[in-house]
């Protein structure tokens, strides 16, 4: 949510989206099929910000040259892994090392935009209070706006 309230705060139009259904295993073609609907007709350049199976549009994203933020992106999938390494435009990734589906090094050679948070899970929580997984939400959020203000978006 609060991804999608940087963008909000910098003036841009935020359409959230929720998944119409359950999904049937990580295929990007259902996701790509739920997001290119939402981007038909969006004026000027979109940014994607997606969570997880989000990520599975990284290929819709490269097609279109749009900036993306990655939220504890698929990297053991393939199809994600080759996209991002073929994107013209920028995109941060964020991921936790306690999260299965993150690869940090892979993280590191794909993009200069990277946000690792040691012990981090897929959730982004991190052991021991929870005022600890507050402030890795504060980081994540001061990433995103410094992302976008390096890459000049919007």
């Amino acid at each position: 949510m609060y991804a999608g309230d940087v963008a909000e705060k910098r003036g841009a139009a935020v359409r959230r989206h929720e998944w119409t259904e359950e999904p049937p295993g990580l295929s990007e073609g259902w996701v790509r099929g739920q997001i290119e609907p939402v981007l038909a007709g969006l004026p000027g350049q979109p940014l994607l910000i997606g969570k997880s199976l989000g990520s599975l549009a990284a290929g819709l994203a490269c097609e279109r040259s749009l900036p993306a933020v990655w939220l504890t992106p698929l990297l053991t999938e393939p199809g994600v892994v080759s996209a991002l390494r073929r994107a013209t435009a920028p995109f941060l990734l964020v991921g936790g090392t306690a999260d299965q589906a993150w690869d940090g090094p892979l993280a590191l050679r794909v993009s200069p935009y990277v946000v690792e948070v040691p012990a981090a899970d897929h959730g982004m929580y991190v052991p021991g209070p929870l005022i600890d997984t507050i402030a890795v939400l504060a980081r994540i959020v001061v990433a995103i706006e410094e992302f976008l203000d390096e890459v000049g978006w919007p």
